[in-house]
């Protein structure tokens, strides 16, 4: 899972990989990011290590016009996991499984861009 930001400050745009090789972009508006960010729960572990071949985002990912825009999201938190179900604009909801790995790295990174992004209160 990597993050982008627009730079406007409205979206972050979020590549996921999957196992088998396969790539998922969607975007995230910056009320879900918000959200998330109040949500997420930040590691207590510090021997917790950063997830490996992170991908890449790419000028052309931002262009793609198949990538949707994510209305809603909702969390399922487990010991060691948690799965994000994103209800998207144009197609089936994605849902994804993200280690705690992953879910530190993807609120760290949210973290970073806080003050890029444009907190609307929606």
């Amino acid at each position: 899972m990597y993050l982008s930001c627009d730079p406007i400050g409205n979206l972050l745009l979020a590549k996921f990989s999957f196992e088998g090789g396969k790539d998922a972009c969607v975007f995230l508006p910056a009320s879900v990011v918000f959200w998330l960010l109040a949500h997420l729960p930040v590691n207590q572990d510090p021997e917790l290590l950063p997830p490996p071949n992170l991908p890449h985002v790419l000028p052309e990912d931002w262009d793609d016009v198949v990538n949707p825009r994510v209305l809603s999201v909702q969390c399922k938190q487990f010991d060691d996991a948690i799965r994000m179900t994103m209800e998207l604009d144009r197609t089936a909801n994605l849902t994804v499984l993200l280690n705690r790995s992953n879910v530190e790295l993807m609120r760290q990174m949210m973290e970073g861009y806080r003050g890029d992004l444009m907190d609307l209160g929606f």
